[in-house]
C-alpha cells in the first residue's frame, strides 16, 4: 500500500518536481499546497498519511499549523529546509516535525528519509499513548487509595475491608472501582 503524502511547498516551481520525485518512489500525491494556510484544516479534510513540507525556512505560522496539528490530529511530517540554525530545527521538531531536512529535497533520498519519518512517528506515538494510560493507571491508583483512606479513617475498616467494600459497590452498582472511589471522595468532600 503506498503512503498518501500531502505536500506543502512554497515555490511552484519548484513542486512538481517534489511531486514527480515522491510518485517515482511509489507515493500518492493527495494534494499539493503552495504555503501553509490552512494546513490544520486541510490535513482534516485529506487524511494524509504523511505531510511533507518544501521550504526555505519554516516561519512562525507554519509552526503554529504544525502545532495545531501535532495536538489535535497528530501525522507524520517531514521537512526539508535551507535553514539549519539549532533554533529553527528545535523548533520545528517541537512543533511535531518527525524529519526535518536540510540541504534540499533530492530524488533518491525521499523513500528512506518518509519511511525513518513514518517509523520514528510510530514509535512516539506508541511512546505517547503508553505514557497517556500510565498517568491514567496513576491517577486511577491515587483515587482508589484516598478512598480507602477515608473508610479507614470513618469506618474503621482495614485496608483490605476498605478495598474489597469499594469493589462490593462497584459490582453492585455495574460501575467501575476508579468512578465508586469518585464518588466517596466527593461525599467525604460534600459531608466533610
Amino acid at each position: 500500500m503506498s503512503l498518501r503524502v500531502l505536500v506543502v511547498d512554497g515555490d511552484a516551481r519548484r513542486a512538481p518536481d517534489v511531486v514527480d520525485a515522491l510518485m517515482k518512489a511509489g507515493y500518492q500525491v493527495t494534494a499539493v499546497l503552495e504555503t501553509g494556510m490552512n494546513l490544520y484544516a486541510k490535513v482534516r479534510e485529506i487524511r494524509p498519511d504523511v505531510i511533507l513540507i518544501d521550504m526555505d525556512s519554516p516561519d512562525r505560522d507554519m509552526l503554529e499549523h504544525l502545532r495545531a496539528i501535532n495536538h489535535h490530529d497528530p501525522h507524520p511530517i517531514v521537512m526539508f529546509c535551507q535553514d539549519d540554525a539549532d533554533a529553527t530545527i528545535t523548533a520545528a521538531v517541537k512543533a511535531g516535525v518527525s524529519a526535518y531536512v536540510v540541504d534540499g529535497l533530492q530524488a533518491h533520498r525521499i523513500k528512506p528519509i518518509l519511511q525513518t519519518a513514518v517509523a520514528r512517528f510510530q514509535t512516539f506515538q506508541t511512546l505517547r499513548e503508553e505514557l497517556s494510560k500510565a498517568q491514567t493507571t496513576l491517577t486511577e491508583r491515587k483515587t482508589l487509595e484516598r478512598a480507602k483512606g477515608i473508610l479507614m479513617k470513618q469506618r474503621g475498616f482495614s485496608e483490605d475491608e476498605a478495598y474489597h467494600a469499594l469493589r462490593k459497590l462497584a459490582m453492585n452498582r455495574n460501575k467501575r472501582l476508579v468512578d465508586v472511589a469518585e464518588g466517596v471522595i466527593e461525599a467525604a468532600e460534600l459531608l466533610g
